[in-house]
């Protein structure tokens, strides 16, 4: 008897381990990531998967004198180092340059689900405890390196984006957008937050990004679904995967634009003052979908999560179906390629890397952990016609790459946060804990732009 036990159990062992490595293989990109980038990506059969793919990077960091590989005609140097996860970032009028030293909030759970999470975000660099302050860098001598660096606030909860309008400076928390006064030079702020709106928190996609209308009148706040397709519901997702509207003045928000799984970085087209945001799309149909993407945001925009992807391809996972709602799916503009984690976003407002890129959208990509081979880990460029749109037919111009070893098998850095800075752009880097300075090679110094709002 207890052999016919054994054997029985062997079987089902056998049986398991089988299936376990069927469901567990890597799914192999067919097409390249540039097929899934532009106007009219390669949007080929989605391979759905049970486990998706996993292939992170190791996060190992810098050595001394190693830098990120910039684009011919440019040169890198680091503006900082030495921060603590730096995920954001934003410069003041008077030049000083704030970072967001953060991370997501601690996560619920534990189990195997939760057990693997864990591993995969400390493989990835992003198992840090959250530093939950705002650090203020300030390079006096305009030399390209910040010599003075000071703790300008604390206390916060997993922040992330920042504004400034008039002599108030927003911080988005990861659950509530607050408010600071700020004066003209200050180093650091001491006073007490006053809360605009709650936001809504936990789950997946904690970093909650802010920008002011070209008004100040409105501010504008991303948050991220709390799940992969709404897998626990649509009640879990509620005022998720849209950008709001904020009236910071009546403390009062509405949704702005909806069915946007993750979006993240927002700026205003200088040339146009038309939105932009770029969007992280859903996990699990295959290496080669869907499409991060950038695209134009107005009033009332719907981009079809969790049932459409790309203008109203169905997603058959999500249930249950809503098929009246695919005619109402706004084709994004611009696609990214797929898994890349884009987050970062900046119009050009001044020639400071040279004509070549004097006109179009910069974009960071943090990389993937879900798709084989890798994609993301760089720094690009778009190029925009007079239009206002992305140059018809153009594939994105790499800025600042070199974040991954050869075999991509490790991750010295992964490029999030970008901004336009005194002298060239400045990208933050939570791997390499360092704040890079991308600057035309021939040393010529542009006029420094106004922020970014």
């Amino acid at each position: 008897m207890r052999k016919h036990i054994l054997i029985v159990l062997a079987l089902i062992v056998i049986v398991a381990a089988g299936f376990w490595f069927w469901i567990s293989r890597p799914d192999n990109a067919r097409v390249p990531v540039a097929a899934v980038m532009g106007a009219r990506p390669d949007i080929g059969a989605p391979r759905d998967q049970w486990v998706p793919t996993v292939k992170v990077a190791e996060a190992v960091g810098w050595k001394d004198g190693q830098t990120p590989a910039a684009a011919p005609g440019l040169a890198v140097n680091a503006f900082a180092t030495g921060l603590d996860h730096p995920r954001w970032l934003y410069r003041l009028p008077n030049g000083d340059v704030l970072v967001a030293e953060t991370n997501s909030p601690p996560r619920a759970g534990g189990g195997i689900a939760g057990t693997v999470m864990k591993y995969l975000m400390g493989k990835a660099g992003a198992g840090v405890p959250s530093a939950n302050r705002i650090t203020l860098l300030r390079d006096a001598d305009h030399d390209g390196v910040a010599e003075a660096r000071s703790v300008f606030l604390a206390g916060l909860n997993s922040p992330f984006g920042m504004t400034l309008v008039g002599d108030s400076l927003y911080v988005a928390d990861t659950d509530a957008l607050l408010r600071f006064p700020y004066k003209s030079g200050q180093a650091v702020i001491t006073a007490r937050p006053e809360k605009i709106v709650d936001l809504p928190g936990g789950g997946n996609h904690w970093a909650r990004n802010v920008v002011a209308a070209p008004d100040g009148k409105r501010l504008y706040v991303t948050v991220g679904s709390s799940s992969n397709i709404a897998e626990n519901g649509l009640d879990a997702e509620r005022n998720r995967a849209n950008i709001l509207e904020v009236d910071p003045q009546a403390k009062t928000y509405r949704i702005y634009a909806a069915g946007m799984r993750n979006p993240n970085g927002m700026d205003f087209d200088p040339a146009t003052g038309q939105m932009w945001a770029v969007v992280n799309e859903r996990d699990m149909m295959g290496s080669d979908l869907p499409p991060d993407y950038l695209t134009t945001v107005t009033l009332g925009d719907f981009f079809g999560w969790p049932w459409f992807y790309w203008g109203g391809y169905p997603d058959t996972r999500v249930e249950p179906q809503n098929p009246a709602m695919q005619e109402y799916s706004k084709r994004p503009d611009y696609a990214l390629g797929p898994h890349t984690a884009s987050l970062g976003l900046v119009f050009a407002r001044s020639p400071l890397l040279g004509d070549r890129f004097a006109r179009g959208a910069f974009v960071s990509q943090h990389g993937s952990w879900n798709r084989k081979p890798k994609s993301g880990y760089k720094l690009i460029f778009i190029p925009f016609d007079d239009r206002g749109f992305p140059v018809k037919g153009a594939k994105p111009i790499d800025v600042l790459a070199g974040f991954l070893s050869k075999d991509e098998e490790q991750a010295y850095g992964r490029p999030v946060g970008v901004i336009e800075g005194d002298s060239g752009l400045l990208v933050a880097d939570d791997v390499g804990n360092t704040i890079w300075r991308v600057r035309n090679a021939d040393g010529a110094a542009p006029q420094s732009p106004a922020p970014a709002r």
